[in-house]
């Protein structure tokens, strides 16, 4: 659910990382936690792996030993902000085919991946312009509800202004849930960037406001001298 999506997607060319989104319970922890020890993987700050902390929406942080896979962090989440509850994103779920292991890996749908990226993080912003950009690029007969993406997610002026040159029944029937639209469809350039700025200026803030009492959780739990770092 976060550089290697964005890597499948086609928005990035190397992640760092990997982002697991999973669904919370005593038996999926033990699953998961039996998988973090086969690649030797070491919790790295708070909080604890434990059910009740994902469940509010804490990410849990471990980093791998193991030499096919040293220094690879690992974040696992099962809440995030403004993204659906982990039963719906996995109905949603893209299965992306492996052609040299002959595996397949569940991977976030694109659009939930969008809405997951909309943190005040400032790289994440620019990887969602990439994702939509790189997904508009692929698509030669889009599908109603993929105009409908477009337009309600692209997170540049030039793009929405074609968008709505190309679908501007589809934009007009959306002005009432993102009001910038209207500026896409007058070519308004100069409106449409600012209208957009303050648009994930509303979004950043809003991220602040939903990591404050977890921050405290977490100072909270330094206070207590819980271990920043154990093995699995």
């Amino acid at each position: 659910m976060g550089g290697q999506a964005c890597v499948l997607y086609g928005a990035a060319e190397f992640s760092r990382d990997t982002d697991l989104a999973f669904l919370a319970s005593r038996e999926n922890i033990e699953s998961l936690r039996l998988a973090l020890r086969s690649v030797d993987a070491r919790r790295i700050a708070l909080p604890p792996f434990q059910e009740q902390y994902l469940n509010r929406g804490h990410a849990v942080h471990f980093r791998s030993h193991h030499p096919d896979a040293s220094g690879m962090r690992i974040d696992i989440m099962s809440a995030m902000r403004g993204v659906d509850p982990f039963e719906q994103l996995w109905d949603r779920r893209t299965t992306v085919e492996s052609s040299e292991q002959g595996e397949s890996f569940a991977v976030i749908s694109l659009p939930d991946l969008v809405k997951a990226k909309k943190t005040q993080c400032e790289k994440d912003w620019p990887m969602i312009r990439r994702l939509i950009e790189a997904d508009y690029l692929a698509q030669a007969d889009p599908s109603s509800d993929k105009i409908r993406f477009w337009l309600t997610e692209s997170r540049t002026a030039e793009m929405l202004v074609e968008l709505a040159e190309s679908f501007p029944k589809e934009a007009d029937a959306l002005v009432h849930q993102r009001l910038l639209l209207s500026h896409a469809l007058s070519k308004n350039a100069r409106a449409l960037g600012e209208a957009l700025e303050e648009e994930r200026a509303i979004e950043v803030e809003n991220d602040r406001a939903y990591w404050k009492p977890l921050r405290k959780e977490l100072e909270e739990l330094r206070h207590q001298g819980l271990a920043t770092e154990e093995p699995v």
